[in-house]
């Protein structure tokens, strides 16, 4: 196809200010005669500071925010209105009034509450609340809030993460002399300071609620502890936690957790005798500190070498080390005053209850052999086997080398035998220590045994070839040729040193010196396990899975990492990806090493954790980072940026971004553009302007190439406006858009469909004599035809081919589907003819179109001739042909051509095979083809193709629509049986079919079904069924269904009652219908003034019905005649006569007039009640609306003037009398 990306053309530069025209490529897009010339792009005299602000400025109104309308400065009815989604019928009952006393503050909040507590809370309606509440306030002077109402504010301003207005709030009651004493206000605002960071904030808190008696939450305790270390606030953190040991009760194991990180932080800090402290006050409130809390203080006193205290530590507690602290403690013990003073001390451990193990043993074993004690190393060795302990590897190996430091080589041979027989297999360290006291005993023959043994075991590989003696050499690390066994033959053996097993005598030709130190250098090394050593060696083979399990056994035998191996671990496991999560594992480990490690390391495991999705352990590093105050590159935040906006914490995102701007982070150009990509898929433009900006002012020489990455992420993330507003900025600072950068606007403004601002783009292309991208333009052209702007798409068509007439077969085709479209059929069939007198090859998409376009000119002898041409040259008909055929043909009753049809089909792509039938099933329901279906069906068989989701969902919705509902049932049995669920269409469908034939228990039972696998219920389904049942007079089992919805939470977010709500009021079910009124509110949806008018009529109760009644009005709904009238007519009959006024006055102001009947009604009451001057009014006023007074409302009225208490002036009362009568033309009606 002619149609390429944009990508595959040549690449133009974005902007230019001043355009440089040098000589262009013929295969140039561009179409303006004068750019014949290549582009250069100069920007350097533009300022661009300020340009993200000016873009979001300029798109402000185009942004969608989602925090939403503001309530500042709303009216209370505006603010209820606003809460009537959450709490419909208590905002129903204050929109009549607008005043609001403190117990109605206290009844919408706590209603509020009420209702979030059941269906989630609505943080975005906290902001309302809280006007709601502050216009309370201001009402009038004197005006107090209930303390319940200040509580229930402030923990939903809590929850809502608005922390300044609830310290405002607290304010303001201190001022009324109100002291809140609520625990969980003032632990919620503790903790939600530390959320947000704010941790002096949270101790002012803190102190404030300890000051007043007030204990935080246990669960206040551990987030602010779990902040505070944190951060390593250690002094505060130890404060903090002591005040919990304190007063807490029945502390959980998360509350553990954080004491036990609270004593490592102290440890860690060299405050060891506060942890002590902490320890101890722990335990006197009952607090059994864990094992890991006494291993950190014995950690710590064996650093600072303490073992007195640590001693007096563990006899204090009555309890012992565990066995990884306890080989710690004699490890350090033994490297320090040796292995008598460690034994003694194990000693005293085990008094306290100390266990230890084998490697504990193993330990001391080790440190005997060095020192030369073999003695008491056969001693410890006894001891592990009468306690049934099974030595490790290395306690035989110290013991091997401590035979052979002591000359007793046989006695080596004798525990290798042990070895072996306990299941033990000997590792290459023990056959290296065997190979290096042989040769330094000169027992070669042994020697050559042991290489012997060690290729059996395949430890190593040796050849038949090979000399075992010199292999063994080499493994222990001499020079094969530098080391030599000769024989003196001289008669005085002068060199002689051994003899072998014939009697021969023997001499090393070597460097003797160094022979023997290095072989004692081995034996003694054996001694005591160098786990470093064994690690870095491990590691440097690559073998990072061993070096983790050396790490573990290095624990186990008291031993710690150095910084330089741990460091090259790290980075050892950062390199692997597959090793991340044991690296953070590591780290949480040996948070001591972890807190040491260098900026290299830590931006290295920042980038490889955030690579690896692991975010959180990445912001932790980079945290860390933060308050060692190290140079964190830019790459570690752009990944962190990155992953932290993939995985949407925006909140994190927007906290290290300031963080990464305030620091003059800048991504390089291709990471740039993923994040600009990502940022703009999460709404983020304001961090993409930002970055935008940034890349612009601190790039100069990638301006363009900025540009262009930035214009073309916003255009296909569903931005296009906002770029828009972004190059309108641009172009007043100076820029000139060039073809590119156009062409990304109109492709972004299409796929957004704002076609009228793509042709206004388009428009400016074309007068500066430009034209878009070729796929842009073809794109654009049957847009242009849509909205007859056919002379656009000429001129851009001849701008287009001045320079590219290759171009021509793409511009042809845009307008046969540009025709075709428009139901100019006849037009594109020229237009395919002059195509082909042309010589051109036309391709399957133009026939796909021609056929298509006849079709919807109903012109089957085109669409023959088409099909006849395609299937003749052996081009493929497209599913949307083949759609459009099908259509076309099952409702002009061509059923068997669509067979037909369906066979050429089949025969072009099997990967389409079930896509062909599933289109022809559909077309055939549709058109009421039914016995066709299951031919169909059969053919679907024979092919052996299995029905899939669509092909049953086609199956029941089709069959329901015509009322055949055992088939649908059938189907819908066989899809479920197949592990998939019927679309809601479809059961929308069948449930309303088997309503209509009269099947409600079915019905019903499918809706069991759906509840049962929690399928939502739509509008047509609840109202089928529901009506059903009402039909059948069953309205308690419609309530109880209706209410099993509702209980279920399967009502979707938008419903509509209105026809229930009438059908409820009708059968005199008046809470049910204002139940369904206010779920739909809940839901969004805003029931129709009728269901309001029904509700109103319906109800006995006049205060009810006037709430509605303002409801409806403050919704701008138009209540009826008969509501205005029920309405006014219970206001009269209650004495209420003002409120039945002003309903009257309400009436005319919305431009309907009151009936005669209504001012009657008000006319007779005011006469009733003696209150003349206004019924007289009002007669005057029924008099202009063209009514004239009936005879009983003038009697009414002159009878209770008769009766009136001024008889003093008869004069004056007959004169207004005469006055009142001529008024009100009774005068004039009787005359």
């Amino acid at each position: 196809s002619n149609l390429k990306p944009i990508s595959s053309l040549e690449k133009q530069h974005i902007f230019t200010s001043d355009i440089v025209l040098k000589n262009r490529p013929k295969s140039s897009l561009s179409s303006s005669e004068d750019q014949e010339k290549e582009t250069h792009i100069d920007l350097s005299s533009v300022s661009f500071d300020g340009i993200a602000k000016s873009g979001l400025s300029r798109s402000s109104h185009l942004l969608e925010t989602e925090k939403g309308k503001s309530y500042a400065n709303a009216s209370l009815k505006d603010l209820l209105l606003n809460i009537s989604d959450v709490v419909p019928a208590t905002a129903r009952k204050f929109l009549r009034f607008l005043v609001l006393k403190p117990e109605n503050v206290l009844e919408i909040l706590v209603g509020f509450w009420f209702e979030c507590e059941k269906v989630g809370f609505r943080p975005e309606k906290v902001e309302t609340l809280w006007e709601i509440f502050k216009w309370g306030s201001k009402q009038y002077k004197g005006f107090r809030h209930l303390p319940r109402s200040c509580e229930v504010m402030a923990l939903m301003l809590i929850r809502a993460g608005m922390l300044k207005e609830v310290e405002l709030l607290l304010l303001a009651m201190e001022r009324e002399g109100i002291l809140l004493k609520s625990n969980e206000i003032f632990s919620n605002l503790i903790q939600g300071y530390v959320g947000v960071g704010d941790v002096e904030r949270a101790v002012l808190v803190f102190d404030q609620m300890r000051g007043r008696g007030l204990v935080p939450f246990l669960s206040c305790y551990r987030v602010f502890i779990n902040h505070l270390v944190k951060m390593k606030v250690t002094q505060l953190a130890f404060r903090v936690c002591v005040d919990m040991v304190v007063m807490g009760n029945n502390l959980t194991d998360l509350e553990k957790a954080s004491f036990h990180d609270v004593v490592r932080l102290l440890c860690r800090n060299r405050k060891i005798q506060e942890s002590r402290n902490l320890v101890r006050k722990a335990m006197a409130f009952g607090l059994e500190p864990s094992s890991l809390v006494f291993n950190e203080v014995a950690y710590g006193y064996c650093e600072k070498k303490d073992f007195e205290d640590l001693l007096s530590f563990f006899t204090e507690m009555k309890c012992a080390p565990d066995v990884l602290a306890g080989n710690r403690i004699i490890h350090t013990l033994c490297s320090i005053f040796g292995s008598k003073r460690a034994d003694l001390f194990m000693q005293e451990l085990e008094h306290s209850g100390f266990r230890p193990d084998e490697i504990t043993f193993g330990i001391l074993i080790g440190w005997t052999c060095g020192e030369g004690n073999l003695r008491s190393a056969l001693v410890f060795f006894s001891e592990i086997l009468s306690r049934g302990l099974n030595p490790d590897v290395h306690t035989y190996n110290s013991l091997i080398s401590g035979m052979f430091k002591e000359g007793m080589s046989k006695h080596a041979k004798e525990i290798l035998d042990e070895m072996v027989n306990r299941g033990i297999p000997p590792t290459l360290s023990t056959y290296r220590i065997l190979l290096a006291g042989y040769c330094k005993a000169r027992q070669f023959d042994e020697a050559k045994i042991m290489v012997s043994e060690m290729a059996k075991s395949g430890l190593i590989e040796l050849s038949s070839l090979e000399d075992p003696l010199s292999k063994g050499f080499m493994i222990l690390g001499l020079n094969p040729s530098a080391v030599r066994l000769r024989r003196d033959n001289d008669r005085g053996f002068s060199k002689v040193e051994f003899f072998d097993n014939l009697g021969n005598g023997l001499y090393l030709d070597t460097d003797l010196d160094e022979y023997e130190r290095k072989l004692s250098k081995i034996i003694e090394d054996s001694m005591i396990p160098n786990f470093n050593s064994l690690i870095k060696m491990v590691h440097a083979r690559g073998n990072l899975k061993a070096a983790l399990l050396l790490v573990d056994e290095m624990v186990r035998w008291g031993q710690e990492l150095s910084l330089s191996v741990f460091s090259a671990l790290v980075k050892g496991l950062c390199a692997s990806r597959s090793h991340i999560k044991a690296c953070t594992g590591l780290l949480e480990k040996m948070p001591k090493l972890a807190n040491k490690l260098d900026q290299e390391s830590l931006n290295l495991l920042i980038q490889a954790c955030c690579k690896k999705g692991l975010v959180r352990d990445g912001k932790k590093i980079f945290d860390g980072m933060l308050q060692r105050g190290l140079t964190i590159e830019n790459e570690s935040y752009t990944t962190l940026l990155m992953s932290l906006c993939k995985k949407g914490f925006i909140k994190d995102l927007h906290a290290f971004w300031d963080i990464a701007q305030n620091r003059k982070w800048l991504p390089g150009l291709e990471d740039c553009k993923s994040l600009v990509e990502c940022l703009c898929h999460k709404k983020l433009l304001k961090e993409s302007l930002q970055l935008f900006e940034c890349m612009l002012v601190s790039c100069p020489c990638l301006r363009s190439d900025i540009c262009y990455i930035f214009l073309e992420k916003l255009c296909v993330t569903g931005f296009s406006s906002n770029a828009h507003a972004l190059v309108e900025e641009l172009l007043q600072q100076g820029c000139n858009l060039d073809q590119m950068a156009y062409s990304h606007l109109i492709r972004g403004l299409c796929k957004e469909k704002k076609f009228s601002v793509a042709f206004k783009m388009l428009d400016s292309m074309l007068d500066k004599n430009m034209a878009p991208c070729l796929d842009v333009s073809v794109s654009l052209i049957p847009q242009l035809f849509r909205t007859g702007r056919l002379e656009k798409a000429v001129a851009l068509r001849e701008i287009s081919l001045k320079e590219q007439p290759l171009l021509l077969f793409s511009f042809h085709s845009a307008f046969i589907s540009g025709f075709c479209v428009t139901g100019k059929a006849e037009e594109a069939s020229k237009l395919f003819r002059d195509m082909l007198s042309q010589g051109m090859l036309l391709e399957d998409e133009v026939y796909n179109m021609l056929i298509q376009g006849h079709c919807e000119a109903n012109n089957l002898r085109k669409v023959r001739e088409l099909l006849s041409a395609m299937i003749r040259k052996r081009l493929s008909l497209s599913i949307s042909s083949y759609r459009n055929l099908v259509r076309w043909m099952c409702m002009e009753g061509g059923v068997p051509w669509a067979l037909n049809l369906k066979e050429l089909m089949l025969g072009q792509n099997k990967s389409h095979n079930l896509i062909i039938f599933n289109i022809l099933v559909f077309h055939l329901m549709s058109s009421g083809n039914i016995f066709h279906v299951k031919r169909v069906l059969d053919e679907l068989q024979e092919n052996e193709l299995l029905p899939d989701e669509v092909t049953y969902n086609f199956l029941i919705y089709g069959f329901s629509k015509h009322k055949d509902v055992s088939s649908s049932m059938y189907y819908i049995a066989a899809m479920v049986s197949k592990g998939f669920n019927p679309s809601n269409r479809s059961l929308r469908s069948v449930i309303s079919c088997l309503c209509e034939v009269g099947e409600l228990g079915k019905s019903l039972e499918l809706s069991q079904e759906m509840r049962l696998k929690g399928l939502v219920h739509d509008s047509i389904v609840q109202n089928a069924i529901a009506e059903g049942l009402l039909s059948r007079g069953k309205l308690q089992e419609a309530e109880h269904f209706l209410d099993q919805i509702v209980d279920k939470d399967l009502v979707p977010d938008t419903i509509n009652y209105d026809n229930l709500i009438k059908r409820f009021c009708g059968y005199g079910r008046l809470d049910k219908a204002v139940d369904l009124l206010n779920i739909m509110l809940k839901k969004g949806s805003t029931p129709n003034s009728s269901s309001y008018d029904s509700i109103i009529s319906t109800c006995n109760k006049l205060d009810p019905a006037m709430d509605l009644h303002a409801e409806m009005m403050a919704r701008d709904l138009k209540p009826s005649m008969n509501t205005w009238h029920v309405l006014v007519h219970k206001l009269c009959q209650e004495g209420r006569t003002t409120e039945a006024e002003r309903l009257l006055i309400s009436m005319v102001q919305l431009g309907d007039t009151p009936t005669q009947e209504m001012y009657s009604s008000v006319v007779n009451r005011y006469s009733l009640e003696n209150n003349l001057g206004k019924a007289s009014e009002l007669m005057q006023a029924m008099q202009q609306s063209g009514y004239s007074p009936d005879f009983s409302t003038h009697w009414s009225l002159i009878s209770n003037l008769r009766n009136s208490n001024d008889k003093d002036n008869n004069r004056n009362s007959q004169g207004f009398l005469s006055r009142l009568l001529s008024g009100s033309g009774f005068i004039k009606f009787w005359g």
